[in-house]
């Protein structure tokens, strides 16, 4: 075999080096003797016709990303020489070995070839394991079909929810698909119908809301006819409105584009949720499935605790439930829902409001964390951010309530589609009326969606999430049990000492329920509560703004029980439950964090977050705190105004006649009241009935089992 030696300069000639065409040309033995390096370089040589297009793309993309590095000049100063050192190369090269040298020329180099060999092996595993998962995602769809359709085929009515959800998943990322291939052509192709608009949008918006106005009004003046005592929520409504522009801190700087846009989005979710059918019960179907999803604690709180002490203790039927939902949402964090649908919601806030994104993901994550969660979402910008982006988060966390603790007042018994409504209803609210309360008057450094983006957690896995969550939720259900035990004993000392000193000017029974009663009744009235409910409801406000909203549920789930229950409304002169439409109105006016005691949490959280600006927050949170309290009552307005009753008796006299009358229920109950009221008691002690229950054979033994329950000045005329 002839001698073939390559020397350094005859390696700088790259492939025109004479010694390199002759060894590749000896057969594959022979060129093991020249060692491992030049082994490898005739291995690559030898199949470089196979790689031409392969190896033209790659180098093409080897040059594109690495030319600053390739043609760096050395650390010593300028220079005009053609060769790189080893130190320069690509990491794959470099582990060739030290004395493999590349050549930076025009041409194609040995470092381009050693490269694209190289990348060849782990490339193909990569594609192979990509055919791989894209198989197993076609076998997934599927059969996720094969049983969504024996799933309607076995019985259509039970998988309505099945189909719902899929067709939601399907419209989604149906819309994903056409935004990310086509959206900029359909951009492109309506952005003369975009013109147009905005060419005659200085009009046409003029036209628009004197559409909605004249709506508004036909329809208030329809539906008010029928319900008169919604004119006075709809009162309310305006009252409140004009109060917190009264309290603007530029009245000439207001942003009506985003309170009149906050407003509509309330009321059409309103409309969706309270009124229409189909939304309604959609509503209920999910706070129902939530009852359901949330039942499941008591098989982890029941092997902990006990069965007996999940059933008579407060502590620990409700508290561990706060522990499950966080472990579920860390869950839906990790896997990027909540992100998902967080950044769904403030994109439609913000292209209807014309709010900056930091401020409307702050708000629209409230919808589901709560007051310090929320703004961790836009944590990098809270240092940047003006005094009204910083008040419209503060407003976003006092006007809503965090999920974990919604799983709670759930399990007191409080409607969960009115819960849910309230939150969601509180985001564009609390957006509008936190720009109505201070308006921007400074340059928002975020004025662009791109600015913002949101980041999974540092979990590994999903089990890593669900201990976290599980873990976080630790100072929070410690934190809701000590200012429970705190607050309910400052309340039984407050009304103690007001009582002993009521009782010194013959006031007997002062206590700081009747106080706020009596303060805060003219809002509870505004608000839609009837006036014999109104200081219930205005004694429910003042224990939610000075101690907090969940001492405010757990007396509201006390009226709510005893109405179920079927007790008599008055009893000593007291109410001891108010009726469906004030059950509903104080639900929704409590659904916020917006109390004193939240000021602390709200200013101990962003200070930690940004501590620079510690006066800054300072001086603005109680702004925020009236705003939030204000959005609540708002919501609670909205409820008043499209309140119309469901569920109740059709035919009373029917009803009383199938009843067992073992249990008081509040159907019997008001059944009962209709028969008082239909029944005349003559002077001579005869009884007579008057309108459905004229003529039916069974009136008075209705009347009797009625008389057993409840009293009425009728019963006397019993036998």
């Amino acid at each position: 075999m002839e001698d073939v030696r390559i020397s350094l300069g005859d390696l700088e000639k790259g492939l025109e080096n004479t010694a390199f065409d002759s060894m590749v040309n000896l057969p594959f033995s022979s060129a093991l003797a020249f060692g491992p390096a030049l082994r490898t370089l005739t291995n690559r040589m030898f199949y470089r016709k196979k790689r031409d297009s392969l190896r033209e793309h790659r180098i093409h993309l080897l040059r594109t990303t690495e030319r600053r590095e390739l043609n760096a000049p050395p650390s010593g100063g300028p220079s005009t020489s053609t060769h790189c050192s080893i130190s320069t190369a690509h990491p794959h090269c470099r582990s060739l070995g030290q004395h493999t040298f590349m050549h930076c020329s025009k041409r194609k180099h040995f470092c381009e070839e050693l490269m694209v060999e190289v990348l060849d092996r782990p490339t193909s595993r990569l594609s192979t394991k990509g055919k791989g998962a894209c198989d197993q995602r076609k076998d997934m769809r599927r059969a996720y079909l094969a049983y969504f359709i024996a799933a309607c085929w076995l019985d259509f009515q039970r998988a309505i929810a099945l189909v719902v959800i899929t067709g939601l998943v399907i419209f989604f990322v149906g819309w994903g698909l056409i935004q990310k291939h086509y959206g900029a052509k359909l951009t492109k192709l309506l952005s003369p119908c975009r013109k147009c608009c905005l060419k005659s949008w200085p009009w046409l918006k003029w036209v628009f809301w004197l559409a909605v106005l004249v709506g508004l009004v036909t329809w208030l003046v329809l539906d008010t006819s029928k319900r008169p005592e919604q004119l006075i929520s709809f009162a309310g409504f305006c009252a409140f409105v004009v109060f917190l522009f009264a309290c603007s801190k530029h009245h000439a700087a207001v942003p009506w584009r985003a309170v009149f846009w906050g407003l509509g989005l309330e009321f059409v979710l309103g409309i969706f949720i309270i009124r229409t059918d189909p939304g309604f019960e959609a509503f209920q179907w999910l706070g129902n499935q939530i009852q359901i999803f949330l039942g499941y604690t008591t098989a982890g709180s029941g092997f902990v605790f006990g069965d007996r002490l999940i059933k008579e203790a407060f502590a620990f039927q409700a508290l561990p439930i706060v522990v499950f939902f966080s472990c579920v949402m860390s869950i839906l964090y990790y896997v990027g829902l909540m992100q998902w649908l967080i950044l769904k919601i403030s994109w439609l806030l913000q292209i209807t409001m014309g709010t900056t994104p930091t401020e409307t993901l702050s708000v629209a994550g409230n919808i589901f964390v709560g007051q310090t969660e929320a703004p961790l979402l836009v944590l990098p910008y809270l240092a940047d951010m003006t005094l009204s982006e910083v008040h419209a988060v503060m407003t976003g966390g006092f006007a809503t309530i965090a999920g974990s603790v919604m799983g709670a007042y759930m399990s007191f018994g409080i409607d969960p589609s009115s819960l849910i409504a309230a939150s969601v209803m509180a985001a564009p609210c609390a957006l509008a009326m936190a720009k109505l309360v201070y308006p921007e008057v400074e340059e928002s450094k975020f004025k662009s969606k791109e600015g913002v983006k949101l980041s999974r957690g540092a979990e590994q896995n999903i089990l890593e999430a669900a201990s976290n969550g599980a873990a976080a939720s630790v100072g929070l259900v410690a934190n809701i049990a000590a200012n429970l035990i705190a607050f309910l004993a400052v309340l039984k000392f407050i009304n103690a000492a007001l009582s002993w000193f009521g009782e010194m000017v013959n006031i007997k029974e002062l206590s700081f329920q009747i106080i706020c009663s009596y303060i805060l009744m003219p809002v509870a009235f505004l608000m839609g509560a009837d006036w014999a409910d109104s200081p219930l409801v205005a004694e429910l406000l003042g224990i939610k703004i000075f101690l907090n909203e969940f001492v405010a549920y757990e007396q509201l789930s006390t009226y709510k029980k005893n109405r179920l229950a079927g007790l008599e409304e008055w009893s000593g002169g007291r109410k001891q439950w108010i009726s469906m439409r004030a059950e509903t109105i104080t639900t929704f006016a409590l659904c916020g964090f917006a109390n004193l005691s939240s000021i602390g949490i709200t200013l101990g959280g962003l200070t930690s977050m940004v501590p620079q600006r510690k006066s800054e927050f300072a001086r603005i949170v109680l702004r925020a705190l009236l705003t939030g309290a204000c959005v609540s009552m708002l919501n609670a307005c909205v409820a008043g105004i499209l309140y119309v009753p469901r569920g109740e008796v059709a035919d009373c006299s029917a009803f009383l006649n199938m009843a067992t009358f073992n249990t008081t229920s509040y159907d019997i109950y008001m059944c009962c009241r209709q028969l008082f009221a239909n029944t005349v008691l003559s002077n001579n002690g005869t009884l007579s009935f008057t309108g459905s229950w004229v003529g039916l054979e069974f009136s008075m033994a209705s009347l009797t089992q009625c008389c057993g329950h409840y009293n009425n000045t009728v019963c006397a005329g019993l036998p």
